[in-house]
């Protein structure tokens, strides 16, 4: 049987009598919700949104008039999608003549005749809601389009990976991975200036980084072993011959998405160093969409099978990138690449086929369509704010937290139902820095401190922490608001509002401490965390920019034997005991942290000679615990020699410990130039299974 939802109607007058008579002439056919003046009216549309389908509004009411309701509902453009009637026995015509200029539809006049009302109420709604069916009908069109263009890309794509005897999995990875990436790089810096429109044509057109391989003789493309330097020269061409398909097409020249595709097909094998092709481009002479699409392909070619090599786990694909042994990449888009390993790592595991999961997808669309035949775009986006309503005033009620929401233009605060009834408050009250109950209950300097506060933000830094008092029935007690001020997208930016929640410091003090340990330190050892290690490290380095400094990495030997003989249980104790050691032979100044698994990272300051201190650590690490002998390999990169940059000074101790360990372990050593001449000379895929970045790259999929 086909289900029916009632539409809902908001009351908003301020006597009862009037309300009950709307209700019962249009309760059967209608859901009603009641308000019994304008500030309430307004705090029922925040949280109901366009699931109202019509409001009846008075004009004259207390605390605020129909007037002032439609002026925030034009501030806050709920009018452009709920239609109002006005209802008043003021039938004058100024007053019928400034409802009308202020965007209500309709006009009811009491006494109240019931066909009247429900004529007009009927003709209301059937009309908007023959507009948001229009509405969804484009909307669902210009969707259809774009997802038939987005079709015969893939189509296109995956003409060429046929031909290159790939997964056909190769150019959706690519995307995911673009897709990612740009996100993430976005939300670290403003550098590139990345808009939500130019992610989504640079995810698009990384569809197309390959095209130019349809050119290449399938002999060549699909060869298991070494491309000999003549088969590589024809190889590396098909970033050029993919970009003068693009240049030559006789239409769409100037279109973005062209654009950018030419500069992905041409330049996603270019490398940051300068030692790329096809151009030799250096650095940010690289767009950004060739750089990022580079990564992306690089990452995808080490961890799926090749014909000419099997895959590479996830983690040792991401380190071998981050040694530089697919070529050199931009320092910011290998952080990302970090700050993304999990979801990454999961996203592109799993079983299941792109078009699997599509599929899957649009059954369950299916099968919400038969339950709604009639269903449009508009009302199926409409149905998932209210499921995300739903699911928010859930946990926010779940949480027992004071959330609320501020508005600047109309001065007006809403608070989560829990909290209002903690503070002792309406869910809804206007002009909070002059209410008697706020002030009553946050005194005037606090309330105007906080307005300060959120008003010295900017878009870019919009987080304020404030602490501050709140009196709860007598009591002084001590909250930290923690909020987001919300700014408008115009040029220059207006500060519109804040969004935020009240911390009761006092029962919350030790749930603050706890978060806080967990995002600095390693929850195993005790020990920092290598991010936050790296950012206290930073600022040393910065606060002391003339000092001397040394950074040591080492390992456990052999560690896997403890966990392979006694179990990891014995391991992690192993891990601590070693942890615990280091403590004790640092100074306080000293900077110790949990790199991951059984490597360790010690920063320390020293003056004259270095040596003597890391040789007394070294020293005070080795031993045994029980039965298992503690042996290590320690790399260490003085600023002397590496530089005071924190990713060259980890990779110059990273290629010191990677010396000792082709030394035979159980030793320390500092690095020096000779290290990097001998790791660049090392192949990395042989018979031991390093990684071939050589070999990959000659299949056009990494760099030499």
């Amino acid at each position: 049987m086909k289900q029916t939802r009632k539409e809902k109607i908001l009351i908003v007058d301020d006597s009862e009598l009037n309300r009950a008579i709307l209700a019962d002439m249009l309760g059967e056919e209608y859901d009603i919700v009641e308000a019994e003046n304008g500030l309430e009216g307004v705090g029922i549309l925040q949280k109901m949104g366009t699931d109202l389908s019509l409001v009846l509004l008075d004009i004259v009411m207390p605390e605020m008039d129909g007037f002032g309701m439609l002026d925030i509902m034009h501030q806050n453009h709920w009018i452009d999608d709920i239609p109002v009637i006005m209802i008043s026995a003021e039938s004058g015509s100024s007053h019928i003549e400034r409802a009308y200029e202020l965007g209500v539809t309709d006009f009811i006049a009491r006494p109240f005749d019931a066909l009247i009302v429900h004529r007009r109420v009927v003709n209301t709604i059937l009309l908007y809601a023959k507009q948001k069916k229009l509405v969804g009908m484009v909307a669902d069109q210009i969707y259809e389009k774009e997802r038939q263009g987005n079709l015969m890309i893939d189509i296109l794509s995956h003409i060429v990976e046929f031909r290159n005897g790939e997964s056909g999995l190769h150019v959706l990875h690519v995307r995911t991975l673009t897709e990612l990436l740009l996100h993430r790089l976005s939300q670290k810096t403003d550098r590139y200036s990345l808009t939500p429109a130019e992610i989504s044509i640079i995810t698009t057109a990384s569809s197309l980084h390959d095209i130019g391989k349809i050119a290449i003789d399938e002999n060549i493309l699909n060869k298991p072993g070494r491309l000999t330097d003549e088969e590589f020269a024809v190889m590396k061409t098909h970033t050029t011959v993919g970009a003068d398909m693009l240049e030559n097409l006789p239409i769409h020249q100037h279109d973005p998405l062209v654009k950018v595709a030419y500069q992905i097909c041409r330049w996603h094998h270019e490398r940051y160093d300068g030692r790329g092709y096809p151009d030799g481009l250096k650095g940010d002479d690289i767009p950004i969409s060739a750089q990022v699409v580079a990564l992306a392909d690089v990452y995808d070619a080490l961890t799926s099978v090749r014909v000419y090599k099997p895959p590479f786990p996830h983690d040792e694909a991401v380190q071998m990138i981050l040694d530089g042994k697919c070529g050199t990449f931009n320092p910011l888009l290998l952080e990302c690449l970090q700050e993304n390993s999990e979801i990454i790592r999961s996203g592109l595991a799993g079983s299941d086929s792109q078009t699997q999961r599509d599929q899957r997808e649009m059954r369950n669309i299916s099968q919400e369509m038969h339950r709604y035949e009639e269903l449009t775009a508009s009302e199926r986006t409409l149905q998932l704010l209210e499921h995300e309503r739903m699911k928010y005033s859930f946990f926010a009620a779940m949480t027992q937290e004071i959330q609320f929401e501020y508005t600047a233009s109309p001065a007006m605060v809403t608070i989560s139902a829990w909290g209002a009834e903690k503070l002792g408050l309406g869910e809804t009250v206007m002009d909070p820095l002059h209410n008697d109950d706020v002030l009553s209950l946050m005194a005037p300097e606090w309330t105007q401190g906080l307005s300060n506060a959120l008003h010295s933000t900017c878009p870019d830094q919009p987080v304020v922490t404030y602490d501050c008092q709140l009196n709860l029935n007598g009591e002084i007690r001590w909250f930290r608001i923690v909020a987001r001020a919300t700014w408008s997208a115009d040029e220059p930016a207006r500060y519109m509002g804040a969004i935020g929640k009240a911390i009761d410091i006092h029962d919350s003090r030790m749930k603050l401490h706890a978060l806080e340990q967990m995002a600095s330190h390693d929850t195993l050892t005790g020990l920092l965390n290598h991010a936050y290690a790296k950012k206290r490290i930073l600022e040393r380095i910065e606060s002391r920019p003339t000092g001397s400094f040394a950074l040591a990495i080492f390992d456990l030997d052999h560690f896997k034997s403890a966990n392979d003989t006694y179990g990891h249980s014995f391991g992690d104790h192993v891990l601590t005991y070693v942890a615990e050691k280091l403590r004790q032979s640092i100074r306080d100044g000293d900077i110790a942290a949990r790199v991951g698994g059984d490597e360790f990272l010690i920063f320390l300051e020293h003056k004259g000679d270095v040596e003597p201190v890391v040789s007394r650590i070294f020293e005070a690490l080795c031993g045994t615990y029980e039965d298992f002998t503690i042996s290590v390999s320690m790399g260490i990169a003085p600023t002397s020699t590496a530089g005071c940059d924190y990713e060259t000074l980890f990779h110059a101790a990273d290629q010191a410990l990677y010396t000792v360990k082709r030394g035979g372990r159980g030793q320390y050593r500092f690095y020096d130039e000779s290290m990097k001449q001998t790791l660049s000379a090392i192949s990395p895929i042989d018979s031991g299974g390093g990684a071939d970045t050589a070999s990959a790259d000659q299949k056009g999929e990494g760099q030499t």
